[in-house]
């Protein structure tokens, strides 16, 4: 069988730290394998063909539904870890299908309106809302009606991506993924963020290079493909034929520098900070709205196979499955009055 056969690849050629496919922990429910494609390979065309995947294109990423096709959404976000990772794989002789896959899947739950949409549905559920979480809730629960049955690997990797304002390495806690594979995007969802979200800023005309600190400038480079190349190369270098991924010391360093100066310096300009003050308003009256209404999101549910769940969290998953637009124009639906017409004309 053609799985065998890159199975057998697999174990000849990849790296003693690489994760096997046919050494995979499986799935939740047994499933017949593939005779053609590995369990990961079939995780990611899962995660392709889902409809949480397609929703990604209009989710912000830091610019609220951006009207200029050159800003970032999540979905481009997804597509820029995705290439990095695998380049990284490819190079570190890891998996690079279960690489791919856990890259692809990573921001599957991210709400509307970006990190703003996250922290308002965060301080409205009676649990809490994580995006890496919530990730996992559709790869496991909410997509097709009933989850994608992910491999084990893809799930952890899906979980554990996020740093939670950690610092990017060492990895040392237990909130760190358990393959290779899954410490490789996690250093890679970083290296797209900072980088093409201080892009998009300069883009917009917010900020300029010369205000980034200089060493940044002077150690990683100028312009974006530079930075990237700089830190991606020394991974590679300071990671090859070890465990987990590493990073010089210089090269963190300043990488460290330059994530803080996003944060510091990008994310609570006026002008980004305003809209998503407004975007997190439309998110948290929506919730309130349908906390006396909740037909919405219990149709949105009904389908779902899962017993028991409180109508807060029916309302969490619905809004966190919205696109911009949508929160957008339901809340104009329901909020904004209609002009009235008596048709007399």
């Amino acid at each position: 069988m053609i799985r065998k056969n890159i199975e057998e690849f697999e174990s000849a050629h990849l790296s003693k730290y690489a994760t096997l496919s046919k050494n995979s922990k499986g799935r939740q429910q047994y499933e017949k394998p593939c005779t053609v494609r590995t369990i990961f390979m079939r995780d990611r065309d899962r995660i392709i063909h889902s409809k949480y995947f397609r929703r990604l294109k209009h989710k912000t990423q830091v610019f609220l539904a951006p009207k200029n096709d050159l800003y970032r959404t999540r979905l481009t976000h997804t597509l820029e870890v995705t290439q990095i990772a695998r380049t990284i794989a490819r190079a570190l002789q890891a998996n690079e299908d279960l690489t791919e896959a856990i890259a692809l899947a990573h921001d599957l739950g991210h709400t509307p309106f970006g990190h703003s949409g996250e922290h308002i549905l965060n301080a409205l559920s009676p649990l809490g809302f994580n995006h890496a979480r919530q990730s996992l809730r559709v790869v496991d629960i909410l997509e097709k009606q009933g989850g994608l049955n992910l491999s084990y690997e893809v799930r952890d990797g899906i979980m554990k991506h996020s740093k939670g304002g950690k610092k990017l390495l060492p990895y040392q806690d237990k909130d760190c993924p358990s393959t290779l594979e899954g410490e490789i995007v996690r250093v890679s969802d970083s290296i797209a963020y900072i980088n093409h979200d201080i892009d998009d800023a300069i883009r917009s005309g917010l900020i300029k290079t010369s205000d980034f600190p200089s060493s940044c400038i002077r150690v990683l480079g100028k312009i974006h493909s530079k930075r990237i190349s700089t830190m991606v190369y020394d991974i590679i270098e300071c990671s090859i034929n070890k465990p987990h991924i590493y990073m010089s010391k210089l090269i963190l360093k300043e990488t460290e520098k330059l994530r803080s100066y996003l944060f510091k310096e990008v994310y609570t300009l006026p002008e980004i900070n305003g809209e998503s003050e407004k975007a997190a308003k439309i998110l948290k009256d929506l919730f309130l709205y349908f906390k006396d209404n909740p037909g919405i999101p219990q149709k949105f549910f009904r389908k779902i196979k899962i017993k028991k769940i409180r109508k807060e969290m029916v309302i969490i998953d619905y809004l966190a499955s919205l696109t911009d637009i949508e929160a957008i124009e339901l809340n104009k639906k329901i909020f904004e009055p209609k002009r009235w017409s008596d048709n007399l004309l």
